[in-house]
């Protein structure tokens, strides 16, 4: 093993308790999903395939070792029903506690309030003027505040023009901010913008873009590792292991990128308002509060969450692969998920590849995982989903329900009351109206009934983007 640079891998074991899709990145992906110029799809053909001699260990189980699919999901079929269409690129849904409101996120920069009949004829918050587009940037993903009913504070992921601090040369900056509303307003002309965080992104894509507050009220947000393909190149950061260069995904000390952040919006000040300058303030039990390294980390190791959502106290993350894997992962305090040495439980880029980082901390298998080639249960970009709590469809009610990006008329659902990791079903959906070419994004709503959004342009384009309820066929 080479001597680390720029790096310092930190046990955590014991600590307090988070163009077109796999073408090349000069194409625009409406999904935020992936431009690698070294992925391949089936569903595409096989792009240059910068990476396509990868080895893949064995590690996980095949679906007749681990049981394959829960019983309770075998024959599970779902119908949709539209409640709104002429999106352009609709990618998150939000359903504030204690509200009857719903709003579907477009990445276009639009956030539109949308009722049983439709979406309404004006957006309810439009932030085209502060965005950029192109490859997998725009508006990405919005949380409301647990307290929207009264405080009226939105969380929103956007992609913007670089800012001051973002070094030359690079595609944009990531900007988390917090818009405080008129809880009841239809259209939220006085709306008040605080901006939270400004993370600089080297490439135009892996910017994941969820947010989503956990139980205990902190907002978890992740990003991805900088973009581009490998892990490597501009603005990622130097050799950590002999056989696999970069790795963002491993920096714990130098920038946020490859994480998924914990802070507490409520609060200001960094950890014990020790840090005046800070517009939140951090957990004390983040795993790396009071060692090297940003303290808003709570987890590490990922290529491009795209997508996250809790049920309880479990934080589902969905990381989009690049050559042969897909994963869900459940989120663990200080957890390490293997990127760029792993590509779900295998190894990347190398016939062997080690099981943990040179401090002896183990990386953190997914929960379930799928290939991008062989049988029904296959894609190239997972679009995490949530865990199905109301009566719409009684067969998926309990099953976390998701998808690939390439729909092909189907869903996918695990049984998170099975023992990991979990086999995927296939949904397959029926009915009249149908799922489109291209799944988005999922949402619940304040019944536990889920959504989806989906498109029929792979450029995010036109007005084919529709939120879609899942109901009982």
């Amino acid at each position: 093993m080479k001597r680390l640079r720029r790096r310092r891998f930190l046990r955590v074991s014991g600590l307090a308790a988070l163009g077109s899709v796999a073408g090349c990145s000069a194409s625009e992906d409406p999904a935020g999903e992936d431009g690698d110029a070294g992925e391949t799809a089936s569903a595409y053909g096989t792009t240059d395939g910068s990476d396509s001699g990868d080895t893949q260990s064995t590690r996980v189980p095949t679906p007749t070792e681990s049981g394959g699919p829960s019983p309770a999901l075998d024959g599970a079929r779902v119908a949709l029903e539209t409640v709104a269409s002429g999106f352009s690129a609709p990618l998150d849904f939000v359903a504030p506690e204690d509200t009857d409101r719903r709003f579907v996120v477009d990445r276009d920069g639009r956030i539109w309030d949308v009722t049983d009949d439709g979406r309404r004829e004006t957006p309810f918050l439009d932030l085209t003027d502060r965005i950029v587009l192109g490859s997998e940037r725009g508006l990405l993903g919005v949380a409301a505040h647990p307290s929207f009913a009264s405080n009226g504070r939105l969380y929103v992921r956007y992609s913007a023009p670089s800012r001051e601090g973002t070094p030359d040369g690079y595609s944009h900056t990531s900007v988390l901010a917090e818009f405080t509303v008129d809880p009841a307003a239809r259209v939220a002309e006085d709306a008040q913008e605080r901006t939270l965080l400004e993370v600089p992104q080297p490439q135009g894509n892996h910017d994941a873009g969820a947010v989503a507050f956990g139980p205990e009220g902190s907002l978890y947000v992740p990003f991805g590792d900088g973009g581009g393909a490998n892990d490597v190149g501009q603005g990622h950061a130097e050799d950590w292991y002999d056989a696999v260069d970069g790795g963002n995904g491993q920096n714990v000390t130098d920038n946020l990128l490859g994480s998924v952040l914990r802070i507490d919006v409520d609060g200001r000040g960094g950890v014990d308002g020790s840090d005046g300058e800070k517009p939140y303030a951090i957990p004390d039990s983040n795993p790396l509060v009071g060692r090297e390294g940003p303290a808003e980390q709570y987890a590490w190791g990922f290529r491009n969450p795209w997508r996250l959502s809790f049920h309880g106290t479990d934080c589902y993350v969905a990381d989009v692969g690049q050559n042969a894997w897909e994963e869900v992962n459940l989120l663990e305090s200080g957890g390490n998920y293997g990127w760029n040495v792993r590509e779900g439980a295998h190894c990347f880029r190398r016939a062997d590849c080690p099981t943990t980082t040179p401090d002896g901390e183990p990386f953190v298998d997914p929960v379930a995982e799928y290939p991008h080639e062989g049988g029904e249960v296959a894609g190239i970009s997972i679009i995490g989903g949530h865990v199905a709590t109301g009566d719409a469809v009684s067969e998926l009610r309990g099953a976390y329900v998701f998808a690939d990006y390439v729909a092909r008329g189907r869903l996918f659902a695990v049984d998170p009351g099975t023992t990991p990791p979990w086999e995927i079903a296939t949904v397959p959906v029926s009915g009249d109206t149908e799922l489109g070419q291209y799944v988005l994004g999922f949402g619940r709503d304040q019944a536990g009934d889920l959504y989806a959004l989906s498109t029929d342009q792979s450029g995010g384009d036109g007005e084919s983007g529709r939120l879609l309820r899942l109901v009982a066929p």
